[in-house]
């Protein structure tokens, strides 16, 4: 079925009530989600859980889009990992989901749908992703693990936009959604083409959207900045959608990488999800810890930091390193990309001369 990982860690006393707790599982198994429109390969997935008795609430987590079609071909799963993790410890069943022809997932990509410029229709390619967002809840109600009845759907960039239409037309179950940095048609910095469009699908999204949202921009979103993002916001609510719209501090170099900075909006999620009643867990399932791997020798403080982070990652990946520099690519679709991505990242910041090459890939060492 796919790459599958297993890890291990102690549970609190506090949280099973006994000196002599089990182990506890953290699952993460790369599945096919099958469906006609995605033959032959199907959507690629990944599942994250934590293996505790019972039933328990489902999240299904989809991607954004590069502005580079090219680079669509590059989405995997476990590119959420962290995310998906980030769910997993508070008790949720995360599914994460690559739609339609991107990465390995089979189909025609959403990018065919909706037009292009000046003749796009937002709308429908908001609808046309939400339907891969539609069927892999679908798929997730015949897991033994979940409970159908409590669904969370929860999108990034493109994904966002996704989400946002899935509550407009709402599968059973779903009773809440996250839209992070939402949109579409970013054609470079502050540079979205036809927004008013854009707009326009927000607006009918509204008409018909019932369920409690999540919407979360950064201040320094080059992709769909602060003053769009609230237009989209008013467009909503204007015909009754739902939402918590919040605009959160500056991150990194470009706001519209904010899922991936945890930290800026885990305490904002969770107090959404508390709202909801939707807290399976009274405490937090530890954290995974990263696996015992010998580092590679001569590795500054900064680098066993970065080696421990990529040991945690998903695969494929690799680290490379010379004398006085390092470097990692994780997540990728083949192990040669893993490998060439790694290379890469290490001779960007190695001295003249040296010579760096790969010492691990998918947490296996490699001899020299």
């Amino acid at each position: 079925m796919g790459y599958r990982r297993i890890f291990f860690v102690a549970l609190a006393v506090a949280l099973l009530g006994g000196v002599n707790a089990p182990a506890q599982l953290y699952i993460e198994h790369e599945i096919r989600i099958p469906w006609l429109a995605a033959a032959p390969a199907g959507l690629d997935a990944l599942l994250v859980y934590a293996n505790l008795p019972g039933k328990h609430p489902l999240v299904v987590l989809t991607h954004g889009s590069a502005r580079n079609p090219e680079d669509h071909r590059l989405v995997s799963s476990w590119q959420q990992l962290p995310q998906a993790l980030w769910f997993a410890r508070r008790g949720w069943i995360v599914l994460v989901v690559v739609r339609r022809g991107y990465g390995t997932s089979g189909g025609d990509p959403d990018s065919n749908h909706g037009g292009h410029c000046r003749q796009a229709d937002y709308q429908q390619a908001g609808e046309y992703s939400a339907n891969d967002m539609r069927v892999a809840i679908d798929f997730a109600r015949t897991l033994p693990q979940v409970d159908a009845t409590r669904v969370l759907a929860v999108g990034v960039s493109t994904g966002g936009l996704a989400t946002v239409a899935l509550t407009a037309d709402p599968p059973p179950g779903l009773v809440a959604a996250i839209n992070f940095s939402g949109g579409r048609g970013s054609k470079g910095d502050h540079d979205v083409c036809n927004a008013n469009d854009l707009v326009h699908a927000y607006r009918a999204f509204g008409k018909h959207s019932r369920t409690p949202m999540l919407w979360l921009y950064a201040q320094n979103d080059k992709y769909f900045w602060p003053e769009l993002a609230q237009t989209f916001d008013a467009a909503f609510r204007s015909q009754g959608g739902e939402d918590q719209f919040v605009l959160t501090p500056a991150v990194g170099a470009d706001g519209h990488t904010l899922f991936r900075h945890i930290d800026a909006w885990s305490a904002i999620v969770d107090d959404f999800l508390k709202r909801q009643n939707l807290v399976p867990l009274a405490e937090l399932l530890p954290e995974v810890k990263a696996p015992n791997v010998t580092p590679p020798t001569g590795l500054t403080e900064e680098g066993l930091q970065a080696f421990d982070n990529y040991l945690l990652l998903g695969p494929h990946k690799a680290f490379a390193a010379s004398a006085h520099s390092f470097g990692m690519s994780v997540a990728n679709i083949a192990v040669d990309d893993a490998r060439r991505n790694a290379l890469g990242s290490c001779n960007k910041t190695a001295e003249k001369g040296e010579k760096c090459v790969v010492v691990s890939i998918d947490n296996t060492q490699v001899t020299r």
